[in-house]
């Protein structure tokens, strides 16, 4: 089966997603009697999110369902069994019997569409909700319209009624507006504007409490409490996402745990498996509250590109849509940093439409080179805030700066801008060392630290983004054409290409290589993909010219065990079977295969059987072990050594066997010069074959040990003896002399 005609990569299969909490279906809460806690269930994709509501622990299930009927509105009566209320269509209600399969009641409305329906405190009375912005509080047992409100916002999106002693009525509108009737009075109470960037899909009061739980379409979940004069309700707690696409994704940390993410709505956000950190920047908290003015109507604009690093201060940078200044941000605190970095040379000519094109921060975190639209490079303090500087002369580049970064140990800066120029800047004295010319305008740059990047032609569109592996050995890419590719860097060739729903803006491998994180267009969440060469054999060949990808789609905040035992079977299947011969080359020098304990202990044998030195005799077994084989017969023998020849003989038998059988080759142990002779010859085979090179020379090894040990022991006896002549002869001549004196 040829390499991608089932799944599109062969390296990267889809994990997880997110940043993915709500949508524009309606949550659901329900009170568990055994924990005696409420949870909130939304629906992301083809899986159920369950949250505690006081704690917002989520748990995740995947949900597979097949619906034979498409309802508008489904509504429980808490005093009846087996009766709900539903819409089936724009234009009707009614109550149906399911165990009789019985419509006891239809109310239409003809000229008008049904939006929500929600049961009130009181019995047999359900609130519904019109298109036309009217709610009607009916009584459905006399088919009876108690009273009428107006809602000026537009249709009425959710109702819930509050249950703890307050006739308090709550309606969600399509702007994100929260309107509050008090039932009892029949007047409006107040509003809570902007409770939502979108259309607030789902209200429910919780039994017995003051608090809210709201969900919108702008992918955020909510909790309010009302303990506030004037009958308003404050956030308690929330789980938000990014309510626009992200525009820029990146790992932060070296553990790859944490993702920074940066989206059109003006966020910037750090997603991990539990939590998630950072929120809206505003451009002045208490400015706004001095002048009285809405929290929206001073937070910037979305984040374009950020650069960040680890440290004990503000450690990241962002560059707004449109705004000459940059923000820093602090990670550990989780907020806004202290600093807004601006140029003066704009502050009289503020009619220039000159705005903050590149960031780049040294791994020090003590400097950020900021990149403008008018081709400047200014240097800042990260602690302080103050300009330290600027590149060039005049400008850096006669273009818009596309990018701009610092080597590790902040010696050099590069810089690309859009008149196809990379210029290589001494970090210290800012002078040109050199510039290297593109032909073409590049769209971004991204450094990694001592590595060369080649030239890597193939994709159909404009690149949009694209990250190095964390060994240098890939890179990346991510392109318009909705294609992800993945480049080896050594040899140069595409190893690796699968289509996505819609075309990836953002990539980043995370510092541990196990996860490819990606944001793409027109969608919300973060998409994980784990790297399959870590847990699996994947055999990686080049891709031809003419490769086609298919396509795969993205992943869901659930993970599919069947889905991935499917991936993991074929990922297999794809591995060529391959069997190393004995000997690659006749020119190489191989090894044997052999544990090192079979060889690297044969020159201190003699030491080991001092240390190992039984207490009590061996004992003779009664039989033989179950492992070595026997030849059937009357007189049991062992089965011969499958490999043949010395060698394989003595790859067979252990440390000691080795020893005793290269003993019992010299002539006073029984054997013949004639056998150590051969013995040397095949040593002398094994390294003329440079075959089990490391066993040729343990052997010789022990060869000349035990040699010269036997050599050593003749010596000595052959000194013995000449020592007693000689002191015989020193004896005699003592005596003589002493006799004839």
């Amino acid at each position: 089966m040829p390499m991608g005609s089932k799944k599109g990569s062969v390296i990267f299969s889809g994990f997880r997603a997110l940043g993915l909490y709500s949508n524009h279906i309606p949550h659901v809460v329900r009170y568990h009697k055994k924990h005696r806690e409420f949870y909130a269930v939304t629906a992301v994709g083809n899986c159920f999110h369950t949250y505690n509501v006081s704690t917002y622990y989520v748990g995740k299930c995947n949900a597979k369902a097949s619906y034979l009927l498409v309802t508008y509105t489904l509504q429980h009566f808490q005093q009846f069994l087996y009766k709900i209320i539903w819409r089936l269509n724009q234009e009707s209600l009614g109550i149906q019997i399911f165990s009789l399969t019985k419509i006891l009641l239809w109310k239409p409305f003809p000229t008008l569409f049904l939006k929500p329906s929600r049961q009130t405190p009181a019995v047999d009375v359900v609130g519904v909700g019109l298109s036309s912005g009217q709610i009607i509080i009916h009584n459905i047992k006399f088919d009876e319209s108690l009273m009428k409100f107006q809602q000026d916002w537009g249709p009425v999106t959710s109702l819930s009624f509050r249950t703890d002693g307050h006739p308090v009525m709550a309606a969600g509108s399509p702007v994100g507006h929260i309107g509050l009737w008090d039932i009892q009075e029949k007047k409006f109470v107040c509003q809570m504007r902007d409770a939502h960037n979108s259309a607030v899909a789902g209200l429910t009061y919780l039994h017995g409490e003051p608090l809210l739980i709201t969900n919108g379409a702008d992918n955020g979940i909510r909790v309010w409490i009302f303990d506030t004069a004037g009958g308003g309700g404050r956030l308690l707690r929330s789980r938000l996402g990014h309510s626009a696409p992200p525009t820029k994704v990146q790992h932060h940390g070296l553990n790859g745990h944490h993702i920074l993410s940066a989206g059109q709505d003006g966020t910037l956000q750090s997603f991990s498996t539990v939590h998630e950190r950072l929120g809206h920047g505003s451009i002045n908290k208490k400015k706004s509250k001095k002048k009285s003015l809405r929290y929206d109507e001073l937070t910037l604009p979305a984040i374009t590109t950020f650069s960040a690093c680890q440290s004990d201060w503000d450690s990241i940078v962002a560059c707004h849509r449109g705004y000459l200044m940059t923000t820093t941000w602090n990670y550990q605190k989780g907020s806004m940093g202290a600093h807004r970095l601006e140029p003066e040379r704009f502050d009289k000519n503020r009619v220039l439409n000159v705005h903050a094109t590149a960031v780049g921060i040294t791994s020090c975190g003590n400097f950020v080179m900021v990149g403008l639209s008018s081709g400047h490079i200014d240097v800042y303090n990260m602690q302080s805030g103050m300009h330290r500087g600027q590149y060039g002369e005049d400008k850096a580049h006669k273009g818009p700066v596309r990018g701009v970064s610092v080597n590790g140990l902040n010696q050099l800066t590069i810089c690309a801008g859009a008149d196809k120029l990379v210029n290589i800047w001494k970090f210290k004295s800012r002078k040109l060392v050199h510039s290297i010319d593109l032909g073409t305008s590049p769209v971004s740059t991204h450094l990694h630290r001592d590595r060369i990047v080649r030239k890597f032609p193939g994709h159909r569109g404009q690149v949009n983004d694209m990250a190095f592996s964390p060994d240098g050995r890939w890179l990346i890419t991510a392109a318009m054409d909705c294609t992800i590719k993945t480049w080896d860097l050594p040899s140069g060739c595409l190893v690796d290409c699968f289509l996505v729903d819609s075309a990836a803006v953002s990539l980043t491998m995370s510092p541990t290589g196990d996860f490819l994180a990606s944001s793409h267009v027109d969608s919300l969440g973060i998409y994980l993909w784990s790297n399959n060469t870590l847990c699996s054999m994947v055999s990686l060949r080049p891709l031809p010219s003419d490769y086609e990808p298919t396509v795969i789609m993205l992943p869901g905040t659930y993970t599919n065990q069947d889905e991935e035992g499917e991936e993991d079977d074929y990922l297999n299947s794809e591995v060529i079977d391959y069997e190393s011969p004995e000997q690659l080359d006749q020119q190489l020098v191989t090894l044997s295969l052999l544990p090192d304990s079979r060889w690297k202990n044969l020159l201190h044998l003699d030491i080991i059987k001092k240390q190992n030195k039984p207490k009590e005799p061996p004992k003779v077994p009664k039989a033989a072990p179950f492992f070595m084989h026997t030849i059937p017969g009357l007189i049991p023998q062992f089965a011969p050594s499958e490999d043949d020849g010395p060698v394989g003989m003595l790859k067979e038998i252990g440390p000691s066997g080795i020893d005793a059988e290269l003993r019992g080759l010299a002539p006073d142990m029984g054997g013949d010069v004639s056998v150590l002779q051969d013995f040397l010859k095949m040593v002398a085979s094994m390294l003329n074959s440079k075959r089990d090179f490391d066993l040729a020379q343990a052997y010789l090894a022990l060869f000349l040990k035990s040699s010269w040990r036997r050599r050593l022991e003749k010596l000595e006896e052959m000194w013995t003896s000449m020592q007693t002549l000689f002191n015989q002869s020193l004896c005699l001549l003592s005596y003589t002399k002493s006799a004839l004196l």
